[in-house]
């Protein structure tokens, strides 16, 4: 597991570092999600508050990546889909090849709990990222406060967090 925490921070970490005209999420959110699922994991956190924050993470880089094609003009019907099956896809089936996925002691309910942080933990930064949208566009294009773009997509994430840690 080690050696994928190490992948998935060296891509946050190069994606910051590349130059790019628009984000759809802020590269500060992502790297905090990025950060989230590294600690985590280092200290021995249940893998469903886990699951949450790649979750967010698989959500940022989505967003990142349909920006940095529809800023370089390339489209194609069902982008948005391939871009979505792709991320998941490549977070997924390495975890479950490697075991951390699918162990039936990891399960809650007949559900492997790092599958369900990472379903849970997209919906929330999804439901996050859309909102600030949302209101932006509302307030005629400008945030309520500074540093709204990063707080509202992983506000949901820390919420679910504290309630999965709750539910225990």
């Amino acid at each position: 597991m080690r050696k994928v925490q190490i992948i998935a921070t060296a891509a946050t970490a190069l994606a910051l570092l590349t130059p790019h005209s628009a984000c759809a999420v802020c590269p500060i959110c992502t790297l905090a999600v990025g950060v989230g699922v590294g600690f985590s994991r280092w200290l021995g956190i249940d893998d469903a508050i886990t699951g949450l924050w790649i979750g967010g993470l698989i959500v940022s880089m989505i967003t990142w990546t349909e920006s940095f094609l529809e800023a370089r003009n390339i489209r194609f019907k069902g982008r948005s889909y391939v871009d979505t099956i792709a991320y998941f896809s490549l977070t997924v089936i390495p975890l479950y090849y490697a075991g951390v996925i699918g162990n039936p002691i990891n399960a809650l309910r007949g559900i492997d709990k790092l599958l369900w942080g990472i379903v849970a933990g997209s919906s929330g930064f999804w439901f996050g990222a859309s909102w600030y949208f949302y209101i932006k566009e509302k307030h005629g294009g400008h945030a309520y406060f500074p540093f709204q773009k990063v707080v509202m997509p992983v506000a949901p994430l820390i919420f679910l967090t504290i309630v999965f840690y709750l539910l225990g």
